[in-house]
């Protein structure tokens, strides 16, 4: 059985070990090629200041090579007795190459590891994030383009309202996920901060030089003060959350839409029958399972910045294990808001528009403001002319002209899309992610 970093001589108790282990092993597997990563910009530092021989160096990155290889083949394990991702690779290399595997962890600490570790996962999993948001972000705004002058009713408290279109429904979610992206690019920014020679949360004697594994690991600058650096766990966590949190709820809100106008009282959209699930006694079911699954999945991430909070904010400065929780609430939300994205993206492609909505005479009303307007544009008072319309409607001697025209900004005949579109892209190409990517290639050529 492998010992502990930590463990002397004194054998921790069976019970104690699972308890505060937890789901460490499970949860480390995220961060296996990450720890790597961090390791190889740790080493090659190292030999900089004198602490390893150019050929430590050059055995240590070979073998931290390997090592990532398996991580991201998704055949790195972390053994039986061995408590984290930060043991496993040590003890790899220890194996390998003796006394050498040992030195590696000169000048930091676990706590340190852990932060960089969750640090350059996380800056992975945003650029992910970012993409498939575009991605979806795009399908939008091409709906939108392409059913610009489809009308349907617009409503405020479930009431019917006003007309509206396909053009600004569609393209109202892609605009959304604009400010979705602008939230995810702050996080970003606190997320892309190197933390690495905060070791304990004190810093080192050593002569570390945190500037050379900041450039070498693409961080666009250091948390500086050491304290600071592990205050940073678990508030790095929640930034990101409460950024996930905003995609999310747009996608909740999209979904819950999409499975209203699925249904028969409404008709506005239509799924394909293979996007669809069936019932087992009513043979006329067809459900959109995806959108329903995909409302409760967002807003399951939506909860995620309050547990966050909850398991951090009555913890003073400094480490606890409190905060190795966090993983567990943290880790796996990346993947499931992808999976959101990428069933959400595929739905909005394929789904089907009916054209004829305001057709049906109960949708007449929505017409009034135009007509409201209409008597004000000929020289009418706007009190007297929703006075008269008024009466015409409660006589029931209304008759709609479904004529519209709207031409300012943003609204049915004038959908700025071309100017989302750009702040979009803009948003999308301030993230500069080349920076980090290009970064980690150098470290594994």
């Amino acid at each position: 059985m492998a010992q502990k970093l930590w463990e002397k001589n004194v054998l921790v108790d069976k019970e104690v070990e699972n308890f505060t282990v937890g789901k460490d092993r499970e949860m480390d597997l995220y961060l296996a090629k990450y720890d790597v990563l961090g390791s190889l910009a740790h080493i090659t530092m190292l030999e900089s200041i004198g602490l390893l021989t150019t050929e430590e160096l050059h055995l240590l990155r070979e073998e931290l090579k390997q090592i990532y290889q398996q991580a991201d083949q998704g055949e790195f394990i972390i053994e039986e007795g061995v408590e984290d991702v930060h043991s496993q690779v040590e003890l790899m290399l220890t194996r390998k190459l003796g006394d050498t595997g040992k030195k590696i962890h000169s000048g930091r600490s676990r706590n340190d590891q852990v932060l960089v570790d969750l640090k350059l996962f996380t800056r992975a999993q945003i650029r992910e994030i970012t993409q498939l948001t575009f991605g979806l972000f795009t399908v939008l705004l091409d709906q939108s383009n392409r059913y610009k002058d489809v009308l349907l009713p617009g409503y405020t408290h479930l009431q019917i309202a006003m007309p509206s279109s396909f053009g600004l429904w569609f393209g109202a979610y892609a605009e959304s996920l604009t400010d979705d992206l602008q939230l995810m690019q702050a996080a970003y920014k606190i997320c892309n901060r190197n933390p690495l020679g905060s070791a304990a949360g004190y810093g080192s004697s050593f002569p570390l030089n945190r500037e050379m594994t900041t450039e070498l690991l693409g961080f666009e600058t250091m948390n500086y003060n050491v304290v600071y650096a592990q205050m940073g766990r678990g508030k790095m966590e929640r930034s990101v959350s409460f950024a996930l949190a905003g995609i999310a709820g747009t996608l909740s809100k999209l979904a819950f839409d999409a499975c209203m106008y699925n249904s028969q009282n409404f008709g506005f959209i239509k799924l394909p029958d293979e996007f669809t699930t069936g019932s087992s006694i009513m043979p006329h079911k067809k459900n959109p399972d995806v959108f329903e699954l995909t409302r409760a999945k967002c807003n399951k991430i939506q909860a995620l910045p309050q547990q966050i909070t909850l398991i951090t904010n009555n913890l003073p400065s400094g480490y606890f294990r409190d905060l190795q929780i966090i993983k567990e609430v943290f880790l796996p939300a990346f993947d499931e808001l992808k999976e959101c994205l990428r069933m959400v993206t595929y739905m909005m492609k394929e789904v089907e528009v009916n054209k004829q909505i305001l057709d049906d005479p109960k949708y007449a009303l929505l017409f009034s403001v135009e007509e409201v307007n209409r008597l004000v544009l000929s020289g009418v008072p706007f009190r007297d002319a929703y006075k008269e319309v008024g009466l015409a409607i409660e006589a029931g001697q209304f008759t709609p002209d479904k004529a519209i025209h709207h031409t300012h900004e943003g609204s049915v005949g004038n959908l700025c899309n071309d100017h989302i579109s750009v702040l979009m892209q803009k948003i999308v190409d301030n993230f500069s992610f080349e920076e980090a990517v290009d970064a980690e290639k150098r470290l594994l050529q």
